[in-house]
């Protein structure tokens, strides 16, 4: 992509791990690929005493470490010219003075201006009030755009305090609240299977699919997290954000357009319509549990009762998936590192063939998103040399087989990239962040409640999770499934 309209980078936040792994290094992989504008300039800021060469030096190592591609000597040192450092704090207005000063020496006049908080989120509003009253959120002549990472608070009421705060200096289309989990191909690639395929959308609603479960588990147990995980849990770490993304991108109505505001309007009216959770519900319909050993990790509270897997019955109340259950599932120190989507279809009505048992297996899509990126459908066909017998067989699409291996980019160089561009269309909107918190709250509220009736379960590391997760499938006739069709 060639772009004559400049474009100023700052990450605040600049010395710490997150611009080391994915932000430097994705942006110059879209340097590489000429998808950057023809004149950029980045700016890291930071409490950490960095000239622009030791900068440009520590950002380096991190390259040889962490990228997934090889690059040259050359095309390094024409990225790297373009890279500074200033050290300065988050709430000194005489520090952003410099900050723009030094981005006006770089910039040949008015120019656009991305600001990126790679911060502890605490500090988010802080640094965009410092902005605004240093004058750089000021559109003279080109765009202002805020990117903010997750989380998006730790609650309804954070949420819609921290987007109080930050609207009062920003519009809503100057905000990019950024969640890496959309910018995956395989995330995305959930709109194209279902809009882009004329086979899939007919049967996608009530009369034709029985159930729909969402996996993102993790092997890894909370590591050096401990401290950092014990104030948040499962539901806060991957329910609010990425399980209700895909539950958006699977159950939304087709948007009117691929425009952002479109697609974002049709995946609030999604989470719009699911059910509330009750304090009577919470008990049958929710599961939390913790990994045997978890209290023992360092930095967490021996007496902790935070639940690192969590399983959840969700209803979606309107015409499409009335009555179709979607079962969310997360946790940490489990059997295998799996993100999936499974659309399990509803038997056929009628037993037709002879010497056929009770049930026949139903078919089944899965969208697997990582880490064997593709698509697996199962259906049935017949055994050769017999009368009627059947088999589940598997028909595959993997993205390293059809695309190869190192055709998928790590997402963040895709939401750089639109936001660069001004697509707002993978990043979340204020109403949306508020929805989602709004269906998570009372099950967090539930299981916190001193008076309340949800126990935590626990778990070996290396299972698929504690036994009352697959009873609350039990319950109505259904099991876990993994991504061949293999019921557990």
């Amino acid at each position: 992509m060639n772009n004559n309209s400049p474009v100023s980078i700052v990450i605040f936040g600049a010395s710490g791990d997150l611009t080391q792994r994915k932000l430097v290094p994705s942006l110059f992989n879209l340097c590489r690929k000429d998808r950057m504008p023809q004149q950029f300039s980045i700016v890291g800021y930071g409490g950490t005493a960095f000239s622009d060469d030791e900068f440009r030096v520590h950002l380096e190592e991190g390259l040889k470490e962490f990228a997934s591609f090889k690059y040259s000597k050359k095309e390094w040192e024409n990225f790297a010219s373009r890279l500074f450092y200033l050290r300065g704090r988050y709430d000194n207005e005489a520090d952003f003075e410099k900050l723009d000063t030094l981005l006006k020496e770089k910039e040949a006049g008015p120019e656009n201006r991305i600001y990126y908080m790679a911060t502890p989120p605490g500090v988010f509003p802080q640094i965009v009030d410092v902005l605004a009253k240093t004058g750089q959120l000021a559109e003279d002549g080109g765009w202002r755009r805020v990117v903010i990472e997750k989380p998006f608070g730790t609650d309804l009421e954070s949420a819609c305090r921290l987007n109080e705060q930050i609207h009062k200096a920003l519009d809503e289309r100057q905000i990019y609240r950024i969640d890496h989990y959309l910018g995956k191909e395989t995330v995305q690639n959930i709109l194209v299977a279902r809009f882009a395929n004329t086979i899939f959308e007919p049967l996608w609603n009530r009369n034709y699919i029985d159930h729909v479960e969402i996996t993102v588990a993790e092997q890894v147990g909370v590591e050096h997290r401990g401290r950092f995980y014990d104030k948040v849990g499962v539901l806060r770490d991957m329910f609010q954000n990425h399980l209700l993304q895909l539950v958006s991108l699977v159950a939304m109505e087709p948007p009117v357009s691929f425009e952002a505001a479109s697609l974002r309007n049709e995946k609030v009216k999604v989470l719009s319509a699911i059910q509330p959770m009750k304090e009577e519900g919470i008990s049958r319909r929710t599961v939390r549990a913790q990994y045997k050993g978890y209290r023992e990790e360092e930095g967490v509270d021996p007496n902790s009762t935070t639940a690192t897997y969590a399983a959840v019955r969700l209803q979606i109340d309107n015409w499409r998936w009335q009555g179709v259950p979607f079962y969310l599932r997360s946790g940490k120190n489990l059997k295998e590192k799996l993100s999936q989507v499974t659309i399990e279809f509803k038997e056929p009505p009628h037993l037709l063939f002879p010497k056929i048992d009770e049930h026949m297996t139903p078919n089944m899509l899965v969208l697997y998103l990582q880490p064997d990126e593709g698509m697996h459908l199962r259906f049935e066909a017949k055994v050769p040399d017999t009368v009627a017998s059947m088999r589940s067989v598997d028909m595959e699409f993997h993205y390293a087989d059809s695309f190869g291996k190192t055709a998928i980019p790590e997402s963040y160089e895709r939401l750089l990239l639109d936001t660069i561009t001004g697509d707002a269309s993978l990043f979340t909107r204020a109403d949306e962040v508020e929805t989602a918190w709004g269906l998570i709250d009372p099950i967090l509220q539930g299981w916190e409640a001193p008076s309340g009736k949800q126990q935590l379960a626990f778990y070996e590391p290396g299972s698929w999770g504690p036994s009352e997760a697959d009873e609350l499938l039990a319950r109505e006739n259904r099991k876990w499934s993994t991504w061949d069709g293999r019921k557990q």
